[in-house]
């Protein structure tokens, strides 16, 4: 029989524990990557799991949506500009009761102005709210549902309650992109007849 030199059997151990050393540290930092991007974008991470099947496909897919907005230009606003378009959305809201369906519409278009305006390019719906969800995370869900509601609308099976749901959910993301510190969920009376700005 033949021993197995001591030295060999060293060297294979240091080899072995180095690779074990290297795939627990890779283990973990995948795991410190994930728990990031959880953080990062909260709600939406699970959204683009499921959407994408799979952690590996959805991580790949916020990092290039991180990689995708760093190089836009995002500019903040000025304050005239800032005003002008809260007026514009206080007269949108004054319009609800009157004709909640061209709200919704015109709520859309202002939120995409207002993106043009701060830098966001207008590709698809998805492109939009991928990019939205690098910065303002916590209102892209807003964004998708009220996306959702005026799809419905499209068809002509949203009712009253959802449109004016749909302009509630495009005024979080309005006062996001406009940096207004309190977003008012119910900016518009779920009963009333007479709808209030916020």
């Amino acid at each position: 029989m033949h021993a197995i030199p001591t030295q060999l059997i060293v060297v294979g151990s240091v080899i072995v524990l180095a690779v074990l050393a290297l795939v627990a540290w890779l283990y973990a930092r995948r795991r410190q990557r994930s728990r990031g991007l959880q953080q990062r974008f909260g709600s939406e991470y699970d959204r683009t799991v499921d959407a994408l099947g799979g952690r590996t496909n959805a991580e790949s897919d916020l990092k290039a949506r991180e990689k995708r907005v760093e190089q836009l230009t995002l500019t903040p606003l000025a304050a005239p500009e800032a005003a002008r378009f809260s007026q514009a959305w206080s007269a949108l809201q004054g319009r609800f009761v009157d004709n909640p369906k061209g709200v919704v519409v015109q709520a859309d278009q202002l939120v995409r102005e207002l993106m043009l305006k701060r830098g966001y390019p207008m590709g698809d719906f998805e492109r939009r709210a991928g990019d939205i969800s690098v910065d303002h995370p916590t209102v892209v869900a807003s964004y998708r549902a009220a996306q959702a509601i005026a799809v419905r609308d499209e068809r002509g099976i949203a009712d009253t309650e959802e449109l004016r749901q749909a302009v509630v959910h495009y005024r979080a993301l309005f006062d996001e992109l406009l940096e207004v510190k309190e977003v008012h969920l119910e900016a518009i009376p779920a009963k009333s007849v007479v709808v209030q700005a916020a």
